[in-house]
């Protein structure tokens, strides 16, 4: 591995991979995957482009906030351009993609503005409009800004014909949705591999290209209103509700040589077939460019080489339809091999509290330590850092805005001498229960995590609260909505 003077310098050189259990035998199938990139998707290349074009031109200034519509990918590619040179970042979006990808942008630093999801891709794209003249702030316009498209040219292509190595490439097969990545690779390939067929696949059940209808566009040549072909689908990030000008331009300079329509059941199980027959983790839109390629190899002649776009990861889908079917708790089988042993089952009780006389040869000072920070701390929680129990509580107490201490028992503070196990088998005897947390109001004990819960829900959190005359805000939500949701039904 190299060393880099900063993170984007990782961008690009993602490797291509041959399939070897999916793909015809006849022909040799490969793989770009993007999520090699540091953000995890393809959009990473085009969000490094087109803040560095503008720096250069000067449209760009330091300091400058930059604005984008995207549909999760791009944003967070900018998002971490933006945090590595210092610029802020906003960006719009439809209210029904992705939660992971409101949370990543926002976790890199970016504000996410939500559009209605009945306004679709357009609506994004114009709020980020009247923000940008509004404010005054850098508006990307990936779906128009010609660095988009140069990135691919200049990266892409020279990537995917070195890995090559002189062998032909018969086809390319990439999905679009700003057209950047089909507009850059099909030229590029145009002019050094002119025999190499271009694909591009999009939703059957929104066949905007396939349908040969051209975009409305108003006189200014911006998109006006949805694509009449449009159909709501479960590829995020392909096929916006708009043909962008990048995307036109592509056909406009008849760079595709043909269109292949992919269902989004399809698109789904060829993800999911991925991970399990190649150990490949993608999401919904490499699924569906990846169907599309097989498409295309199943009638490729003997030998042919095809190369696939893979956009992204999955990760970026876990509270979509393509994890629907994937459970949080053990199945039947899960369950069998858990009882196959007899230890550590959820079907078991725990380990009985320690004895009192194995208690009584605790060190003294744990003891003591419990009842002095009980009877001087008006709350007071035994925690672990680790536990997610622990975090539900931490954030009913922060969303009451109640100060209290946290003793992490499994902390660097407590790890020396065994200090932390010595109080929890204090407190495990105290308490009559082994598990953490165990909260202490007003020197009482109120217990664990549901059992705080259920203090809150009746009122009495607050009332010992206002006994003791600290000041809180109201929580008016059911406190077990603040639980994971795998721990959900195990609370319910």
């Amino acid at each position: 591995m190299a060393r880099y003077d900063n993170i984007l310098d990782t961008i690009g050189n993602t490797p291509l991979v041959r399939l070897n259990r999916m793909a015809p035998d006849h022909v040799n199938l490969y793989v770009k995957v993007e999520s090699f990139n540091p953000m995890a998707s393809v959009k990473d290349r085009m969000a490094r482009a087109i803040i560095e074009d503008a720096e250069r031109s000067g449209a760009l200034q330091p300091g400058q906030t930059v604005i984008e519509a995207t549909s999760g990918n791009t944003g967070i590619g900018l998002a971490m351009v933006c945090a590595q040179k210092g610029y802020p970042l906003v960006v719009t979006m439809a209210e029904n993609f992705s939660v992971e990808r409101r949370k990543m942008l926002r976790f890199l630093g970016a504000r996410v503005v939500l559009t209605p999801a009945s306004e679709k891709g357009t609506g994004m794209l114009k709020k980020a409009e009247e923000l940008a003249a509004e404010h005054g702030w850098f508006l990307c316009r990936q779906f128009d800004n010609p660095a988009n498209a140069r990135v691919h040219r200049e990266t892409t292509v020279p990537e995917i014909l070195d890995d090559m190595n002189g062998e032909p490439l018969y086809a390319f097969v990439t999905g679009f949705g700003t057209g950047g990545t089909l507009n850059g690779v099909a030229s590029g390939l145009r002019e050094h591999s002119p025999e190499t067929r271009i694909i591009a696949a999009e939703p059957d059940n929104a066949q905007v290209l396939g349908s040969g209808v051209p975009q409305p566009r108003d006189s200014a040549g911006n998109p006006q209103g949805s694509h009449p072909n449009f159909k709501p689908h479960l590829m995020q990030g392909w096929s916006p509700d708009f043909i962008s000008s990048l995307t036109e331009a592509a056909v406009e300079g008849d760079l595709i040589d043909a269109m292949q329509p992919v269902p989004g059941d399809a698109a789904m199980a060829t993800s999911r077939r991925l991970a399990r027959e190649e150990g490949i983790f993608v999401g919904t839109s490499s699924g569906a460019t990846l169907h599309a390629a097989l498409q295309v190899a199943a009638e490729a002649p003997a030998g042919a080489n095809i190369v696939c776009m893979l956009p992204d990861t999955a990760e970026r889908y876990l509270s979509t339809p393509l994890f629907a079917d994937i459970g949080e708790d053990m199945d039947e089988e899960e369950l069998s091999i858990s009882q196959s042993t007899a230890g550590f089952r959820f079907d078991r009780a725990g380990a009985p509290a320690p004895a009192a006389a194995q208690s009584r040869q605790l060190h003294e000072d744990a003891a003591r330590f419990v009842d002095e920070t009980v009877a001087s701390t008006p709350v007071v929680m035994f925690a672990l850092e680790w536990c997610e129990f622990c975090w539900s509580a931490r954030n009913l107490f922060a969303a009451m805005g109640i100060d209290y201490e946290s003793v992490d028992l499994d902390s660097v503070a407590y790890q020396a001498g065994e200090r932390g196990n010595k109080i929890r088998a204090v407190l495990a005897e105290r308490t009559g229960s082994p598990t953490i947390p165990q909260v202490f109001v007003n020197g009482e004990l109120v217990g664990g995590c549901t059992e705080l819960f259920d203090f809150q829900r009746s009122g009495g959190l607050a009332d010992a609260l206002d006994r003791m005359g600290i000041e809180f805000t109201p929580f008016d939500r059911d406190p077990y909505s603040l639980l994971p949701k795998w721990l959900h039904s195990r609370a319910s």
